[in-house]
């Protein structure tokens, strides 16, 4: 049975959704043909030619890093990224990147991460907020028209949850009005106080269709104006978004958690760097996958004693070293990735089983080849 791109980038996307990617990013299918049948996944960090080439002919390279992340005007075999492009197409291999969308995804690059240490996740610590995208509709109307304002909206497209739809909830209740000069009443007459036996009903519709809705309803309601609220509704919280705070299994020194990380990732130039009191007990700790100095606040408030991630940088790590209690665990932006590519294996292979041989490619592309206090040179991870 063969398996077609287009299968294998359909699990992606609803593993690593595109809509949680940064604006910035550039994710998805950089080169191949979604119809064509693919032969492997190979799954790395980078694309580099060095990985290219592990890559066999028919197959998919699925790479966290994007190739072509800033705008570009031309391919030409003749520039690095043009050249590996080529070589990709040439011998009908494709390039799918998945990138700050799997950094956000649950689980992602983060989860891999705090796999990989022992720590069972608890929560994301920045969760991914999704702009609202639905509407819940409260309309009064005189209970005799309650059906005919609910069935107008119903047609245009609100009370749908799920599989269901005419969804929508109702309670009986006393309106009151006093019409002045000009007005035209449906019910009662200028200058008296009307009180008037309705329902208040709600309704949920998408917010896209929000000038649809209203127009429904306004032409089905009886009153001149209507009395009706419309409510934006914020998703409930979920466990998406970047870096998670996760828990060890038993509390430990600093010391001992510093070497827990550092057992845990491949070794690399740029090896493991710690700022903090050695013997302070570490039981609850922040994690985030590649650069993460932008959630050095959010991990000082977050009730951890360690935050772990990559390319800290001087002078935020000494602003946060002298306000906080909470020591920096600093590894290499590779090594802090690379746990991610077993988890995106294990989701295809869970998926396409042996009709798609899926490999994580070994080869260390940290940029960084050489160290002062390590005899790593580069090679495989």
């Amino acid at each position: 049975m063969s398996v077609r791109l287009a299968d294998v980038i359909g699990v992606l996307d609803e593993a690593y959704p595109p809509r949680l990617a940064e604006p910035w990013d550039s994710v998805g299918l950089v080169c191949g043909d979604p119809d064509d049948a693919v032969e492997s996944v190979t799954v790395a960090v980078d694309a580099t030619p060095a990985v290219v080439d592990e890559v066999p002919a028919g197959g998919l390279l699925l790479a966290h890093h994007p190739l072509l992340l800033r705008g570009v005007d031309r391919v030409a075999a003749s520039t690095p990224k043009g050249a590996l492009v080529h070589r990709l197409i040439r011998t009908g291999r494709s390039l799918f990147t998945a990138h700050t969308n799997a950094d956000s995804a649950s689980p992602g690059v983060s989860d891999a991460l705090a796999h990989a240490l022992g720590l069972t996740v608890e929560a994301a610590l920045e969760p991914r907020t999704v702009a609202p995208d639905l509407d819940k509709w409260v309309v009064y109307v005189p209970r005799e028209n309650a059906q005919a304002v609910q069935a107008a909206m119903f047609g245009a497209g609100a009370g749908h949850i799920g599989d269901y739809s005419h969804c929508s909830w109702s309670v009986s209740g006393i309106g009151q009005f006093l019409p002045h000069e000009g007005a035209t009443p449906a019910v009662g007459s200028v200058g008296t106080v009307e009180q008037v036996a309705e329902d208040r009903f709600e309704v949920v519709a998408p917010a896209r269709i929000r000038a649809a809705v209203l127009a429904a309803m306004r032409a089905a309601h009886p009153y001149e104006e209507p009395a009706f609220d419309v409510l934006a509704l914020l998703p409930p919280p979920g466990d998406a978004g970047l870096g998670r705070i996760g828990a060890l299994p038993r509390p430990e020194p600093l010391r001992d958690f510093v070497s827990r990380v550092d057992a845990a990732l491949p070794r690399t130039a740029w090896g493991v760097r710690a700022s903090g009191d050695p013997d302070m007990p570490v039981s609850r700790v922040a994690v985030c996958g590649g650069a993460g100095d932008s959630l050095l606040a959010t991990a000082a408030g977050a009730g951890v004693q360690a935050y772990v991630t990559a390319d800290l940088r001087h002078h935020p790590a000494d602003e946060h070293r002298r306000a906080s209690g909470v020591a920096l665990v600093d590894v290499a932006h590779w090594a802090s990735e690379f746990p991610w590519c077993d988890q995106a294996a294990d989701l295809l292979r869970s998926r396409f089983g042996a009709a798609l041989p899926v490999r994580v490619c070994t080869i260390r592309t940290d940029p960084w080849n050489m160290g002062g206090c390590s005899d790593e040179t580069g090679g495989e991870a």
